[in-house]
This record gives C-alpha cells, structure tokens and sequence, in this order.
C-alpha cells in the first residue's frame, strides 16, 4: 500500500515503538512518554502512523503490539479533554485509518497477527456503530471473505461476525442463516467451523426474544459440529456453546436427547477404551449417534474425515471439564427442563463422582506431611467435580440428585480403594447444601453411613468423614446436632487422638461446624473430654509427650477451644484457668513473621474465652491480656501482615464486652485507630481490557465499561467492622 505519513514519521515511530517493547523501565518509560506527547501534538498523524506500521512492519511481533496499541489508543480520552481520539479524527484521517485496518484483516499472512487485527477491527466496528456510524465496507468486505478459497480468509471473517454481530442482524435471515451454516460446515478448516460457531452463538444472543423462532433451525448445524472433532479439539467448541446454554437455554430443548446420546461418553471415565479410534470415526463410542438431524438408514454408515483422537490423559480431562461444565450450564439456566430428561442429572452424578475418585496414590505420604495452607498435592486433587456436584444439588434440588447420587454411593464407601471410600465421603458433603430439605428425611441412613468410616485405615478417608460431619452440620444445621449428637461427638473426639496432625486438626475444624448449631446443654456432657483433647493438641508437652505440635494444629486448637468456650458460655470457667495462661503466653512469644496466624487466633479465643466466663473470672488477667494487646498495636506496623488490623479491633471489643464499665480508661487507646479504620476510603485499581489485573490478597476485581476495576475490599471490610465495633463500644 501506498505510504499515508511521511517517511520520517514512520521511522520516528518504528523507533519509539521499539523502545516500547523493550524490559528496560527508563527507556519504556520515556518511549510511553513520547508518544503521549504526539498524540497530544497531532494525534491523526500519529494514528494514522501506527495504522500504517501495523500493516508494514517487518515482523509479526511489531505488527501485533501496533494492532493492541492502537485498539487501546482510539477510545481513550487525552489528559484535559472529553472527546477520544476517535472523535477527534477527520473524515478523511478516519476513512485512511478503515481503510489501512481492512487491508490489514484481508492480507495479513500471521495467523496471529490476523487475530489481532480481527479484534481491533471489531473494537472500532462496535464503538462506530455505538456513534451512529455503520461501516458499511467491513460489512461488505467480511461477506466476501467468507466466500474466500482461503481458510484463513474465511476464520477471520466469521471471527468479525462473531465480535461485531451487528454487521449481520438487520440483514435478511435466510442470508445470515445461510452464510453461517456454511461456515459451520467448512470441509477444510477445524478453525473456520469454531469461528462460524462463535458467531453463531454471537448471532442468536443477540436476537431479540421473539425472532427466535425463526432462527432456532441454526441449532442443528451448530450442535452438528461436535461429533466430528478429536478430543483436542472438543473443549473449545463446548466452550462456546457454554455460554448460549446459560442465556438461552431454551435454544437446546429440542435436542437434549441427542445430547444425552453423546456428552455421557465424555464426562464418565471408562475402564473400557471401547471401540479403538480411527480417522473416519474419531470419537466412535458416542459420536455417530449424535447428528442433526439424526441420519436416515442408507446414511448411517457414512463418517466424515477428520483428526486423529489418541487422547492422552490431560487432553481427555479438558474434554471432560468443558462437556461436564456445559451440561451444568443448562441445568443451572434451566432446571426445569433437564428434570424431565431421563438419565441427563444421573449421567452428571455419575460423572463427578467417578472423576472425584481420580487422586494420584503416590501422594498420600506428602499430603501427609504438608501444611493445609500450602498443600502442594491441593494443585492436582479433583476440586471441580466435587464443585460441580454442589452446583447441581443446588440448581436441581433434593428429589432429582438424592436418587442417583445414593445409589452409587453405599457402594462406594465400602470399596476396597480408598479413593472412591475418600470421594463417596465428600460427594455427600457436596451435595448436602442444595439437597438438605430431602436430605433430612434420610438423615439416620446418612449418619450410620458415614460414621463408620472415622475407623478407616486410610488417614485421608478419615480425614473426609470430618469433613462430611463437618459439612452436613453447617448444611442441616440444628437438625443434625440435636438428632445425632452422641454418634457425631462420640468420633469426632475420638478422631482428635488420631495419629496424623492433618486428620486430628481436621476434626477440631468439624468441631467448629458442630458447636455452632448446638445448644449449650447438648454440649456439656462432652466439655471435659473436647477441652482435654484440644488442650492436648496445643501443648502436648504438658501430658510428657514431649513432640512439638505443627504449627496449623495449634491455630485450629485455639479456634476450636474459642468455639467451644462461646457455646459453652459460664460453664467454660472450670477450664479457664488451664487455657488462659497458655494463650497469653503465645501472645508474649509468638513475635515472628511465621507465627502471625497463631498469634491474631490466641487474641480472638482469648477475647471469646474472657465474655464466656465473664468479668469476675476474667479480671486477674484482664490487666497482663491488655497490656500484651497495647504493644502489639503499638509495634512497627507491618504492610504485608493483613490479619493483625482486623484482630486487632476485634479483639478490643470482646474485652470491652467482657469488662462492661471496667474498661472505660482504654477507650483513649482503642479509639483513635478504629476511628482511622472507620475513615478510610478503599484503594482502586483500573486496568484497561487488556491489561491483566494483578492478583493481591484483599482485593477484587469487576469489570466495567470494557476494564478491570480492582476494589480493595478488605479496607471496605475494616471500615463496616469499624461502625460494628463503636456500637459495641
């Protein structure tokens, strides 16, 4: 193409561009500078430079980083001025600008780089079109590429369509229908059918509610492009129907069916390979059966060509997330619809529960050894099977998941594998939530299931029971502790002598679960022998065991024993005495970074131990308690300890509660913090769409107007506490 900006500014740019990429802070830095300053100068020029050098450079790096540059520069508003760049250009600067950017989607050679330029071209289609302006030339021109020889021609047209559908909306449906399901039919190109398939999904999202009708035949060649894909290539492709499954669910009524014919086969793992894979037939256990609209008789024999499927593990779990996700999209969107589907919520149970079952062996010995805050075996455990049981309880509810869920799970824990033991413990954790109301009917069955398995010889199917007992005491809160108490606190005391830290600190985390249903006469009888053993877990020096305890057993002996003091209330006193002295002195000790979380646990069981047995009791060592309080708050503040603030305040105003009138003289020194705490404003973040928001503990991020926003909540969360805090006071 012919130059559009003198020579000189092409190579003023190519060198502040350069400068851009570079790792060195200065010279990025200067280069950032730089081009402010001509965009602030003559920004067409330099627009149009960046235009030019997009489609002209000589690498593909260079090419791409101008496409990202320029899609983020056009939008953004000038330091001092209300109008964007864009509204800033001329008719004719804007015409070139078009121009340049079409060249660029129809010639690029990168496949890559042709991506970038799809998504810049659709980032300018869309704010146009928000201006009342069309671009009537990419319209035409996208139409012509999806009648291309070129495959990639034909990708990046339908990846248009697919970012820009109102290029396509107030045509002629028939047309629209027409080119799209060519493109889902491409014979050529896995990537030109994926692309067809996002505009597609583009296209029906967009269409008003009641035009549907009239577009719902697209469905069947959409549906149509799964059976003929390899595994590797499955996840993307369920990927982008996902989302239509969520906001349009109704779209899949019709062919639920066929569905069911086919995603099962994805989501169950088999022990039977079944049919081998070929290149005509690469998905032959369930993928011929699946055909919109199913094959007449002479037809059935026919497969079309495609890639191989010689799946290894990694690649056939992708395939087995996307198809699990994408079934849960549509019972989550539309859960009515799925319950009158024979076998679609048993096909999902059946699927998370044998996934569940999938924790590599030989790591039972470092999961053994590891802190639960650092578990390095966390990375590869099946978390979304069992988040994905959970999900489906909640969407469908007790009486459809109930049946299914039961009826492999009795079997389960009486495996000779410890896995499925360990997955049938937790799968009945995860589904108590959206099944409790059914659940509770079953609930003897239930509890003379699960509390058998505290005497397993797998520490980790122990370590599951506490967390099913756990579990179903927040989920059937009450219900449970009243009915089944004595079964329940019989093993969870028992399991707190267990021999390995990670199951005796798990059920002191139960205990927690427990004590907050229970009423405080059900507690009592068990006081002594839960305080003796949490007692034991924090000190076992004290019973001449003489073993140092690890560190987290202590932080969940300490929250555990908070706990029990507060359900206990006045009747906690007789253990006071024991408990007391061994916290203040945690609180006189633990000065290192590495003790933190031990220290703001002994402040907070110390505070609920001090309200629990009241002032009388509490005021020998209300005195030394508050002092080992006032230097902790008056120590060097530390930034990277973001704990210690919201203890703090906390902490104070248990004490307060616990004093009553007798702790008026340290309002001076409570008051200025939480009145600093009550002022504060909360750190914001913005970043632009394709900038990735750091992750920072305490924030959260949302997205608004095309960013990130990031919100530092836990300052949010300091300040609610802090109003809390002066009513207390």
């Amino acid at each position: 193409m012919e130059n559009v900006v003198p020579p000189q500014i092409t190579t003023e740019l190519t060198q502040i561009l350069s400068n851009l990429v570079l790792g060195d802070n200065e010279i990025r830095s200067n280069a950032e500078k730089a081009v402010n300053e001509r965009l602030e100068q003559t920004p067409e020029l330099y627009l149009l430079a960046l235009t030019q050098f997009a489609t002209a450079a000589d690498t593909e790096v260079m090419r791409s980083f101008s496409l990202v540059l320029l899609r983020r520069l056009l939008f953004r508003s000038p330091v001092n001025q209300r109008l964007s760049l864009y509204d800033q250009l001329s008719a004719h600067a804007l015409s070139t600008l078009e121009r340049l950017l079409l060249h660029s989607l129809s010639h690029e050679p990168s496949v890559v780089v042709r991506r970038k330029a799809v998504d810049t071209v659709c980032d300018l289609a869309n704010n146009a079109m928000s201006r009342g302006r069309p671009w009537h030339a990419l319209q035409a021109q996208s139409f012509s590429m999806a009648e291309s020889n070129d495959a990639l021609a034909r990708e990046s047209a339908f990846r248009v369509f697919a970012g820009c559908p109102n290029l396509i909306m107030d045509l002629q449906t028939e047309t629209v229908l027409a080119v799209l399901e060519k493109g889902l039919q491409d014979p050529q190109s896995v990537e030109v059918r994926h692309a067809a398939l996002r505009a597609s999904v583009s296209f029906l999202s967009a269409t008003e509610h009641n035009q549907l009708a009239q577009v719902m035949s697209l469905m069947y060649p959409m549906l149509n492009t799964l059976p003929y894909l390899s595994h590797s290539q499955l996840p993307s492709f369920l990927s982008t129907l996902t989302p239509l499954a969520s906001s349009h669910p109704q779209l899949f009524a019709p062919h639920l069916h066929n569905l069911l014919k086919f995603l099962p086969g994805l989501i169950i793992p088999s022990s039977d390979p079944g049919p081998t894979p070929t290149v005509a037939r690469p998905n032959p256990a369930g993928g011929s059966s699946f055909v919109f609209p199913p094959p007449s008789a002479d037809e059935k024999g026919k497969s079309p060509a495609t890639g191989d499927l010689s799946a290894d593990d990694e690649e056939a779990e992708e395939v087995r997330k996307a198809a699990l996700e994408f079934m849960l999209s549509l019972s989550e969107a539309r859960p009515s619809m799925v319950r009158r589907v024979d076998g679609w919520t048993t096909a999902i149970v059946r699927g998370c529960l044998a996934s569940m079952g999938e924790i590599p062996e030989e790591e039972t010995t470092i999961w053994l050894e590891a802190d639960p805050a650092e578990d390095p075996t966390d990375d590869t455990y099946p978390h979304v099977y069992e988040q994905s049981l959970d999900r489906l309880a909640c969407a469908l509810g007790g009486k459809a998941v109930l049946p299914p869920a039961f009826s492999d799970i009795p079997g389960m824990l009486a495996s000779h594998d410890w896995r499925m033991r360990h997955a049938g413990l937790m799968a009945i954790a995860a589904i108590a939530e959206g099944t409790a109301k059914v659940m509770q009917n079953e609930l003897g069955r239930i509890v003379d299931l699960v509390t058998p398995m505290f005497a397993d010889p797998h520490p980790r199917v122990r370590y599951a029971a506490c967390q099913c007992i756990g579990q179903l005491c927040t989920d059937l809160e009450e219900v449970i502790q009243e009915q089944y108490h004595q079964q329940l606190l019989n093993v969870l005391i028992h399991t707190l002598e267990a021999p390995e830290p990670r199951v005796h600190a798990h059920a002191a985390a139960a205990l927690i679960n427990f004590c907050e249903g229970v009423e405080r006469d059900i507690l009592l009888p068990y006081l002594d022998p839960i305080v003796e053993r949490l007692l034991k877990l924090l000190n076992p020096g004290a019973s001449g065991e003489g073993k140092q305890p690890k560190r987290y057993v202590q932080e969940q002996a300490i929250t555990t024993l908070a706990m029990v003091a507060d359900a206990s209330e006045a009747t906690f006193a007789k253990h006071y005495s024991a408990i007391m002295p061994l916290l203040l002195n945690v609180l006189q000790n633990a000065n290192t970074p590495e003790y933190r979380k031990l220290r703001v646990k002994a402040m907070e069981c110390a505070g609920l131990i001090a309200i629990a047995v009241g002032r009388d009791v509490f005021r020998p060592d209300s005195a030394q308690f508050i002092e080992l309080l006032m230097r902790i708050q008056n120590s060097p503040p530390d930034p990277s300890d973001t704990m210690l603030g919201h203890y703090l305040i906390a902490t104070w105003a248990k004490v307060c509660q616990a004093m009553g009138p007798e702790f008026e003289p340290y309002l001076p020194v409570v008051m200025p913090p939480l009145l600093i705490a009550a002022s504060a404003k909360a750190d914001v973040s913005v970043y632009d769409e394709d900038e990735s928001a750091e992750e920072k503990d305490g924030w959260e991020t949302i997205s608004m107007d095309g960013r990130q926003v990031g919100i530092k909540t836990s300052a949010i969360e300091e300040k609610c506490q802090a109003f809390e805090t002066l009513v207390i006071y």
